[in-house]
């Protein structure tokens, strides 16, 4: 009955406005559908469904209608055998209608209410229902000494809809949190559980949509990509192929000290499938030859907008110096489709003039920041990039007119039109240097291979985090992860993918 969201379909994000413009449309249109009744139900059932001992629960009720849903939820287990104690600090009085009702019934079944929790303990599982996604403010007082003693209690937790005291919109957390090990959340998905904190927060998360009827929902802007919709993407290559047809890619970086980004880039366009790859370094006496990869093709870094290339990957390990500067414009002015990574973008963030060139392209741009360079972009802290990742990509991707791949937990794609997505792979594996420049060019030999830039930017995203995904799994990360880790396992599920279109077969995620 639940099933554990990973990313296989994609789905709509819905805003916390969003939500409530369903929950007021369905009161409106399905006057007998009580949505709390059904929330507090699913939230029994799964209860019930869940292995291993779980029979002392502790549920904890809140203000509002999350506290009626844990309310009702409550009740239902205590019908089925269940032992339930239901702490709540709130005055019944000043309950919202629907919660007063769910608080009132669970009194009339004989439950008991308390305002702080006892301290004689022994429960299996916490049921937390104290903030859903109406919580706009700190957490303060009993509440927050409330979620401080279940955070430091060695119980499983649920959460109902999402973990107290974090922002539905954001994934931060208002002073404090719950940090539950499983989020039962209601109707539709909320951004907040997918990026920044939200997956630390969240544990294993669960979809209830309340049987909803389809038309109730509004067309969301946001989405969770799932695997279905990338996995399908490049095409089985024909027999009578050559490296001619499979793109050139090009990479600009690799300054004094720092050639190894370059020479990543390019090891992951070969790996990923471009049929030449060409690096050009800045450093003033470059390697003439990668002996790791000796089938990447060293030249000048002028030589490369000579080269015929499908794409042009420009900022890994570029440097900030002048001559930096001049082959960056080069690149803004070519025609080709780009990747900016690492210090291109850095030199685009102090140089009015060179966002107003990027601004102005016609051929695809894709910057691939983290939170310090895209704090770098908007002129403002790393801090405030994550707090609220959505909106600061949507708005530089809108400025710069690129496509902007916010990287972190829950790397967020957004489009200048106001379109988003979050991707759900990935895990801190990927913490380590390098782990971008292997992205960038993923990215690149996707392109090359003849994928619309911003399919292949999705495609690449979501098949970088799963090879993290499935490392991990196997016991080989996350502590340690290297890139060419990675980047094998990547173009293993890459190549199952293809296969599994050639043989006309569904493509899945390795076991």
């Amino acid at each position: 009955m639940f099933e554990q969201l990973i990313g296989t379909e994609p789905m709509p994000l819905f805003g916390s406005q969003d939500i409530r413009k369903i929950e007021r449309m369905a009161r409106e249109n399905y006057p007998a559908l009580n949505l709390m009744e059904k929330a507090g139900r699913a939230a029994a059932d799964f209860v019930a469904s869940l292995p291993g001992n779980h029979r002392q629960i502790l549920a904890l009720a809140g203000p509002g209608n999350n506290g009626g849903d844990a309310f009702v939820a409550a009740r239902h287990l205590a019908g089925h055998g269940f032992d339930v104690t239901v702490v709540c600090p709130a005055d019944p009085d000043k309950l919202p209608p629907d919660a007063a009702a769910a608080h009132q019934a669970w009194l009339d079944q004989g439950g008991k209410v308390l305002d702080c929790i006892p301290p004689e303990g022994g429960w299996n599982l916490v049921v937390d229902g104290l903030f859903g996604i109406g919580l706009a403010r700190d957490l303060s007082g009993q509440y927050l000494e409330l979620v401080k003693q279940v955070n430091q209690m060695q119980v499983p937790v649920l959460s109902l809809d999402i973990p107290s005291g974090l922002d539905s919109e954001t994934g931060q957390p208002f002073r404090a949190a719950i940090r539950a090990d499983y989020t039962l959340t209601f109707i539709g998905l909320k951004p907040g559980l997918l990026t920044a904190y939200g997956r630390d927060y969240c544990g294993q998360l669960y979809l209830e949509s309340l049987d909803l009827p389809a038309q109730l929902y509004p067309p969301a802007d946001g989405r969770l990509i799932g695997q279905t919709e990338v996995a399908t993407l490049l095409k089985p290559r024909p027999w009578n192929s050559h490296k001619g047809m499979l793109g050139s890619v090009g990479i600009l970086g690799g300054a004094e000290s720092t050639i190894g980004a370059s020479l990543m880039a390019g090891r992951a366009a070969h790996m990923l499938g471009a049929g030449r790859v060409f690096v050009g370094m800045l450093a003033e006496s470059p390697p003439i030859v990668d002996f790791s990869q000796p089938e990447l093709m060293m030249r000048p870094p002028g030589q490369l907008f000579e080269s015929g290339l499908d794409c042009l990957v420009i900022g890994p390990g570029l440097g900030l110096s002048a001559n930096a500067l001049d082959i960056l414009q080069q690149a803004l002015g070519s025609e080709l489709k780009l990747v900016i990574d690492a210090d291109a973008i850095n030199l685009i963030a102090s140089d009015d003039k060179l966002q107003a060139q990027l601004k102005a392209r016609k051929a695809a741009s894709i910057l691939t920041p983290h939170p310090t360079e895209a704090g770098r972009l908007l002129g403002i802290s790393n801090h405030e990039i994550q707090q609220d990742r959505i909106g600061s990509a949507l708005v530089l991707a809108k400025r710069l007119n690129s496509l902007l791949v916010l990287k972190g937990s829950g790397t967020v794609i957004a489009w200048p039109d106001g379109r988003w997505a979050i991707n759900p792979t990935g895990n801190p594996g990927l913490s380590s240097a390098g782990m971008g420049d292997i992205l960038c060019g993923m990215i690149a030999a996707l392109i090359a291979q003849r994928l619309n830039p911003d399919k292949a930017a999705l495609l690449a995203i979501y098949l970088h985090g799963l090879a993290a995904d499935e490392l991990a799994h196997q016991g080989t990360g996350p502590i340690g992860l290297t890139t060419g880790e990675v980047l094998a396992m990547a173009r293993k599920i890459l190549n199952q993918w293809v296969n599994a279109r050639n043989a006309g077969t569904t493509a899945t995620a390795p076991p």
